[in-house]
């Protein structure tokens, strides 16, 4: 038997047994709550019969056990008692006098005659209700006493209520009630036949042993899950998030808090707010995720959003070092494209017997090979990675038609104690300076880079048209780019974020030092484009002199 049904029936069970229990309470009690009108009804006619001073009188001077019976038929106590019972609808209406003699009854053959019932309560001056039978029948009735003027009992009175008029009435009490209790089981079915279609409709139809396994195997799956999983139910209230998703977003707020007390980033928060397919990249804290999410629909309801983050810390590392050897590889490729083309202007003049033009261009090259001095000032960068990899962007600006320089105040020596770090920053930014620059006619990129102490100090300024966000920190901002999407997860207008928050990692910072074009009319700097600086602290080991100074100081 399924739960729902299972609940109905047990509802209406509840139901029947309370309502059996207080109507039964109620219907027991319902003949001697009537019997008890009825008592007191018979009671207060017959009070008022014995205060009547007509009947006091009349008893009064009929007393013994000689009274006359025809004089008795037509006689105003016969009268009086008859008016009373016809008004009151009473079984009987009795007077009796001071031995038990009745002086007034429904039936005139009974009149002079004894009672049939023992009056000697009433006659001792107290109140007697008693259910008897007498010569009328079973009924229930009240006698009084009737005393004279001067207080002395001289009679009693004696009104009933038949008892079968009492039982039609409690009859009746007992159908109106028990059609009242029906009404009432049939308005309880109705709610019980309601709640089970609301308990079908909650619980989307499964049963408590399919919830039951569907919670543990949730919990299971949910736990073990590489991946996190965040789900907000339509009124944006955290319903479920498991540990992985906890550890990636940096939550700490138990389930039932708001998606807004959260703490996401502005990134993760669209995603969770906007259903998204395509998973984006966003930084939370020192780490890279991929986030997407959906909208859950069932029975036609709106259940709420599920967002789904992936772990991309470590790709985004081994990406960065990739793009390292990448741009490594290009300016290896264009530095040998270049060999070549002058060897071959070299074996030209020689095989033409040109030997004096060969030896002057020969001079003209000195310095300019492949071992560097194309790019002026890089002798100043006496740290193999930088100086490797600067000339190495100098070759690839070389390709898109742009001028890579190195600034006056470039000097520096040592050994970088984290090469990724500073060439993905530097990168980063070489590449956007490329990129503003080379719609340009005759693009310049300028290079600066400096160490005090294990500080790294990069400045890079182009000839591009500079910054064009009303706040230019917006470029930091992730999925920020004016470069058409690739397809590639997540997109593009990463490389600044990543490269600000490779930077704040290691407690260093990226920032736009002027954002260039027309929100910089007169740039007090050359190129007029955007200036970016980076500080990267402890990423270069300075050399040591002899006397053990750093030769950086």
């Amino acid at each position: 038997m399924r739960l729902r049904t299972q609940v109905l029936l047990l509802q209406l069970a509840v139901l029947a047994v309370s309502l059996a229990v207080g109507f039964g309470l109620v219907i027991a009690g319902a003949d001697d709550r009537v019997r008890d009108e009825y008592a007191q009804r018979a009671l207060a006619i017959a009070r008022s019969v014995a205060a009547d001073t007509g009947v006091r009188v009349a008893v009064a001077a009929n007393q013994g056990s000689a009274v006359d019976a025809d004089r008795l038929v037509g006689g105003p106590l016969q009268r009086e008692a008859a008016s009373v019972r016809e008004r009151t609808g009473a079984l009987f209406v009795v007077i009796g006098n001071d031995r038990g003699i009745r002086l007034a009854h429904p039936e005139t053959a009974e009149l002079a005659k004894p009672v049939s019932t023992d009056p000697s309560k009433a006659l001792a001056g107290a109140d007697d209700v008693t259910t008897d039978r007498g010569t009328l029948g079973e009924s229930v009735r009240a006698k009084v006493p009737i005393f004279d003027a001067g207080g002395r009992i001289v009679g009693f009175v004696s009104v009933g209520v038949s008892t079968e008029r009492l039982a039609k009435e409690t009859r009746s009490d007992i159908i109106a009630t028990t059609l009242l209790a029906l009404t009432a089981l049939g308005i309880g079915a109705l709610g019980s036949v309601m709640l089970a279609r609301r308990w079908r409709k909650l619980t989307l139809g499964l049963e408590s042993d399919e919830l039951a396994e569907l919670v543990r195997e949730q919990g299971a799956v949910l736990h073990a899950m590489a991946d996190g999983v965040l789900a907000v139910d339509a009124d944006g209230i955290v319903r479920v998030v498991n540990d992985k998703a906890r550890a990636l977003l940096d939550i700490d707020a138990p389930v039932g808090t708001k998606a807004a007390d959260l703490g996401l980033t502005p990134r993760v928060a669209a995603v969770l707010s906007t259903p998204t397919d395509e998973p984006l990249a966003a930084t939370v804290g020192n780490r890279v995720v991929l986030v997407s999410s959906h909208r859950v629909h069932a029975d036609g309801r709106d259940l709420g959003m599920v967002l789904s983050v992936i772990d991309r810390t470590d790709v985004e590392a081994l990406s960065r070092e990739v793009d390292s050897i990448r741009s490594m590889g290009a300016a290896l490729r264009a530095q040998r494209h270049e060999t070549a083309n002058r060897m071959h202007v070299l074996a030209g003049l020689l095989r033409h017997g040109h030997a004096d033009e060969a030896l002057a261009y020969l001079e003209e090259l000195s310095g300019t090979g492949p071992d560097g001095a194309m790019l002026d000032g890089l002798d100043n960068v006496r740290e193999p990675h930088l100086h490797a990899f600067l000339d190495a962007k100098a070759a690839h600006a070389r390709e898109r038609r742009v001028t890579l320089r190195l600034g006056d105040q470039t000097w520096l020596q040592g050994t970088l104690t984290e090469p990724v770090v500073a060439t993905t920053v530097v990168g980063n930014l070489i590449d956007n300076a490329l990129e503003a620059a080379s719609g340009q006619a005759d693009g310049i990129v300028e290079v600066e880079v400096i160490a005090d102490g294990d500080t790294l100090f990069v400045s890079v300024g182009d000839s591009g048209p500079g910054i064009s966000f009303d706040d230019p920190d917006e470029v930091f901002a992730e999925g920020t780019t004016t470069k058409p999407g690739d397809h590639v997860p997540g997109g593009r207008g990463m490389g600044l974020a990543l490269a600000r928050q490779v930077a704040r990692r290691i407690g260093g910072d990226l920032w736009v030092a002027d954002p260039g074009g027309e929100r910089s009319p007169t740039p007090e700097h050359d190129p007029p484009g955007a200036l970016f600086v980076a500080r990267l602290p402890g990423v270069i080991a300075p050399v040591e002199s002899a006397e053990g100074v750093s030769s950086n100081e």
